[in-house]
């Protein structure tokens, strides 16, 4: 799908959607759990339908209400000796299940589109061999996975993916050995794990987190709390957020159902804001955003906030000065490689970055002159692109503006709310 964003600044309060890292985890946990669980989620996306998808496969039972989501467990007896689970471009959902369908089947065939079949496994992939399962060749797909997973000791780098820390702390507590991750080099995204451990903590299981590695008691049962809620999204939160700061209307943006307390990384988005020169305010559950004096740039470590790195970009491309967001290599292996993309983006547009192995260095200029960009089938630079059209003199024209289903299947809608200017062609 095309658009053209016609420059327009937003003001206005809207809600945050569920968290979709949050909702992952919730929803896995849930069909793991002793007796059914409702999920309170009022909004979908690609990424969630495609863990409910692979749930039911797997024998959970879902149950679509409105607002809320009720999960059934996955059966401890009569389950099936193989499933096919299709995690559509949804990379949590994969590396989350692998280890899983590992642990509970004894054979599990995975498929995926876009450019999942291109992000890593390892060594995720090497781990879970050493400890009792076969794969198909690497670079094989379908991705098949034999045999059951055993209890021991694993070994994961911490550079690479949180979410491999993630699969293996839901599916080691269900085996009838003790096992061990140890935690190979500095974690980054650590906030990501803190989140899972949380998350397991709601449903009874128990893990104790050491300088370096992770120690979990097998033979545990996951407990359902009977109703439980995924919080508001803070990634997602920041394109509106960062408007407040970029558009110049007085009253700023607002969006309410933030929880400034949250373990989600991305909350970090207001404190840079705030650096940035944007005027931030919280109050009752909310986080107003207004436009500053002036833009300043900054230096920006994207080590524990990769999914920021889009929308802070365009913040640096009118700020006044030298913005350097550096330990971003792993942007590269995303749903696009974003280091590429953001310049593809920011630069056709009429700015000015220069893309480096893992950072981007970004000099600042009053406005943006406008121009198409296309999305890289990545939600995040179509939102990204949303809000660069804010701060460009002429229109923006987008392709592949359906990306943003992946995570924010409303986005355009909110978008108008606020008063943004959209045409579809």
């Amino acid at each position: 799908m095309d658009v053209r964003i016609t420059p327009s600044p937003l003001c206005g309060t809207l809600p945050a959607i569920p968290s979709k890292s949050d909702a992952h985890r919730i929803l896995i946990l849930a069909a793991l759990a002793d007796r059914p669980t409702e999920v309170i989620l009022p909004a979908l996306s690609k990424d969630i339908e495609a863990t409910l998808s692979c749930l039911s496969a797997m024998g959970a039972g879902i149950e679509r209400l409105p607002g809320r989501i009720s999960v059934s467990p996955i059966p401890a007896c009569g389950r099936p000796a193989a499933v096919r689970l299709d995690c559509g471009e949804s990379g949590s959902t994969l590396r989350f299940l692998l280890p899983l369908a590992g642990a509970l089947f004894d054979r599990a065939e995975f498929t995926g589109g876009g450019r999942l079949p291109e992000r890593p496994l390892s060594p995720l992939r090497e781990e879970m061999i050493r400890n009792g399962c076969v794969f198909s060749q690497p670079g094989s797909w379908p991705l098949s996975v034999q045999g059951r997973l055993t209890s021991g000791d694993f070994s994961l780098d911490g550079n690479i993916s949180s979410q491999f820390f993630t699969g293996l702390l839901i599916a080691l507590p269900l085996l009838a050995g003790d096992s061990r991750i140890q935690i190979a080099s500095p974690l980054e995204s650590s906030s990501y794990v803190d989140m899972t451990l949380t998350a397991l903590s709601r449903f009874g299981v128990r893990i104790t987190r050491t300088e370096r590695a992770f120690e979990i008691p097998g033979g545990q049962r996951y407990r359902s709390p009977g109703q439980i809620a995924a919080e508001g999204d803070w990634s997602n939160a920041a394109f509106w957020l960062t408007a407040g700061a970029l558009t110049g209307a007085p009253d700023g943006v607002t969006v309410t159902g933030l929880d400034p307390d949250s373990l989600q990384g991305d909350r970090e988005i207001a404190a840079l804001l705030r650096r940035a020169g944007a005027a931030v305010s919280f109050g009752g559950g909310s986080v107003t955003v207004q436009p500053g004096a002036s833009l300043r740039p900054m230096r920006i470590d994207a080590a524990p906030i990769p999914d920021l790195v889009p929308i802070l970009s365009v913040l640096a491309s009118v700020s006044g000065g030298l913005t350097c967001i550096y330990n971003a290599g792993r942007l590269r292996i995303k749903e696009s490689d974003r280091l590429s993309a953001v310049r593809e983006l920011i630069v056709p547009l009429g700015g000015q970055v220069q893309e480096q192995r893992d950072s981007l260095l970004i000099i600042g200029k009053p406005a943006l002159s406008g121009g198409e960009a296309d999305s890289w089938n990545d939600h995040r630079i179509a939102m990204s692109a949303a809000i660069a059209a804010l701060v460009s003199e002429g229109p923006v024209l987008l392709h592949g503006a359906e990306a943003v289903e992946k995570s924010y299947p409303a986005f355009w809608d909110d978008y108008r709310r606020l008063g943004g200017k959209i045409d579809v062609l």
